[in-house]
């Protein structure tokens, strides 16, 4: 269901699964959108803590809006599958779901079930047949999340129903999606699984906000690191004084929590306090957001600017460039 709601205050009244690719539609056409509902599966719920979309838990007045959209249509039941079934993992960019690849596009035009995960481009769900079942899986921070253990089984299972799975999940499987757990998991249990790489934010994020995260004659590399957790944290395996010396830039994903402990270890490693750094927070959204600030301030102006999750942190000359 797509509508041309772009300037239009819209009212959804339903929150199913079903429901979010219509509503991250409505959202990426610039619609402002209030989702009216008792309760909210965990991909809207993101998006209500994300700031995109607004939640009403009372009654409101309809007339206030300039479009009510009552009830989405919900998919059909689909003929049941004959055959194998299989599961494809689809990395599938940072947002947008224009950055969705050519084969990741046909793997969803096949689909029995879609597994998405909560940063994936939910209106690309559009494309599957008719009656596809959505499952979502989407792992808030700090909030509702659905294990990694449960993920596996979900796969597993439709796929020995007979069906094609599709595993949408954001950005690069391969690249902190836990992709490849979910193919040990498929291997173990006898399905067969194909890998469709997507475009990783890592690379994406930087480049959409006018950052190359390499430039000749200025820098010859680029390290991407995974900030979940904090430097010096037991879990922690990243060098950071090694980082700073390395004279790449430095690429953080999921790092905006741990942002001031980051900047931290890497002044007290000797990177220089001065050096460009640039917040890209949700790339290739309409709702996309850049600071640039340096390493020093990287913290506090974050902070200022209301940069949240997801964003990408870089850390390098690079982030200094200007087209």
């Amino acid at each position: 269901m797509h509508l041309n709601a772009h300037g239009l205050s819209v009212l959804v009244l339903d929150s199913g699964e079903h429901a979010v690719p219509t509503i991250v539609s409505l959202l990426g056409d610039g619609a402002s959108v209030t989702l009216r509902t008792d309760a909210l599966c965990a991909a809207l719920e993101d998006l209500v803590r994300r700031g995109r979309l607004r939640w009403a838990s009372d009654q409101v007045d309809e007339s206030t809006f300039d479009l009510v959209i009552r009830r989405v249509p919900s998919p059909v039941a689909a003929t049941p599958p004959s055959g194998a079934g299989r599961v494809t993992l689809v990395g599938a960019g940072p947002g947008d779901p224009g950055l969705v690849t050519v084969a990741g596009r046909e793997a969803l035009e096949t689909a029995d079930v879609v597994v998405a995960d909560r940063l994936a481009p939910w209106e690309a769900i559009a494309w599957a047949p008719p009656g596809v079942e959505v499952v979502d899986v989407s792992k808030i921070p700090f909030g509702r999340s659905t294990s990694q253990d449960e993920i596996n089984r979900i796969l597993v299972d439709h796929a020995r129903r007979g069906r094609h799975v599709v595993r949408l999940k954001g950005g690069d499987s391969y690249v902190f999606g836990r992709g490849f757990e979910e193919i040990q998991a498929c291997a173990a249990a006898g399905v067969p699984t194909r890998v469709i790489p997507g475009v990783t934010s890592s690379v994406a994020a930087p480049e959409l906000a006018g950052v190359p995260v390499t430039h000749r004659g200025l820098v010859q590399g680029f390290t991407v690191v995974s900030g979940h957790v904090p430097p010096g944290h037991p879990d922690s395996t990243v060098d950071y004084a090694a980082l700073a010396r390395s004279g790449t830039t430095l690429v953080v994903l999921m790092g905006v929590r741990t942002l001031p402990a980051i900047t931290e270890a890497l002044l007290e490693a000797g990177l220089d306090g001065a050096t460009p750094c640039a917040l890209v927070a949700d790339a290739s959204l309409p709702s996309q957001r850049a600071v640039r600030t340096t390493l020093a301030k990287a913290a506090d102006d974050a902070a200022t600017a209301g940069i949240g999750a997801p964003a990408v942190a870089v850390i390098g000359h690079v982030a200094a460039l200007e087209r």
